[in-house]
């Protein structure tokens, strides 16, 4: 009968070989397999590293040391503090200004640099305080835990025992499963009726795509106007505004038969011109 070889610990082999000498000698730990497997990083740390980026991270919980809850964190309840992060910084938004900084991820530890921010300022004082409080919050080394799942959970505890919850949503990216391409449209100030099989009396928002240069001036001619039949998540038309949009536009993998293989998705408002109707 064959014994298959057991892989354990130095430490037992010596008295498992006292006790049992008619069993064959296990055989020796390879030094450069342990070497790899101390160098690996820890499956749950390998999943935060990709968690990270695919999610929108919005606070759903906030803590101190002594369990009480951290309302100043909570001062826009329509519009949770979120956390997005990706190439090596994470950006805070809903907050009174627009928050980026460095955030470096090793192990169940993540140190954060410091906060760079807008200068807006907010008449709200609960918002306008926010910022301090995410300064003060998210800094120096965190203690990071993650599960995946339908809502996807990231935990962030900092040194004075503050525990933040955070739950994700999926980014654009993740949903339609690749980058996008960076473009800019320009959406007219009136929408005009639009033939659709399936929707009757359509209005189509009616879009030119424009070039801007690396000094940020527009450049060549805009392409022609024409009726715009898909939705750009994010944006809402107000007839009578002219608007130039950063956009950002992905590539549907498998779209329905009836539906563009497009999905537009706002990045951010360049220009905007009320026009005289």
């Amino acid at each position: 009968m064959k014994h298959r070889p057991l892989l354990l610990p130095l430490a037992l082999l010596v008295p498992l070989a006292l006790a049992a000498c008619h069993k064959p000698a296990e055989p020796a730990a390879d030094p450069a397999a342990t070497t790899a497997t101390a160098d690996q990083a820890p499956p749950a740390m390998a999943d935060t590293a990709a968690l990270l980026p695919a999610y929108h991270w919005n606070l759903a919980e906030a803590t101190d040391a002594q369990g009480q809850k951290i309302e100043a964190l909570f001062a826009n309840p329509d519009k949770p503090l979120q956390l997005d992060f990706a190439d090596g910084r994470v950006s805070v938004s809903n907050t009174c200004n627009r928050m980026t900084g460095g955030f470096v991820l090793a192990g169940d530890k993540a140190t954060l640099g410091p906060m760079a921010s807008t200068l807006m300022a907010c008449p709200d004082p609960k918002l306008a305080a926010l910022d301090a409080e995410v300064g003060t919050r998210l800094a120096g080394e965190l203690t990071v835990a993650s599960t995946a799942g339908d809502v996807p959970q990231l935990v962030l505890t900092n040194a004075a025992g503050d525990r933040l919850v955070f739950h994700g949503t999926p980014t654009p990216a993740t949903r339609f499963g690749g980058p996008a391409e960076r473009v800019f449209l320009e959406v007219g100030p009136e929408t005009r009726p639009c033939s659709h099989p399936l929707i009757p009396d359509k209005q189509c928002l009616q879009v030119r795509e424009i070039k801007f240069d690396e000094n940020g001036l527009r450049a060549g001619e805009p392409g022609e106007w024409q009726n715009f039949y898909e939705q750009i998540e994010g944006f809402t038309h107000q007839p009578g505004t002219r608007n130039v949009l950063r956009v950002d536009r992905y590539t549907l993998a498998n779209p329905p038969a009836d539906a563009s293989a497009n999905a537009y998705v706002l990045d951010m408002v360049v220009e905007s011109e009320t026009v005289k109707r």
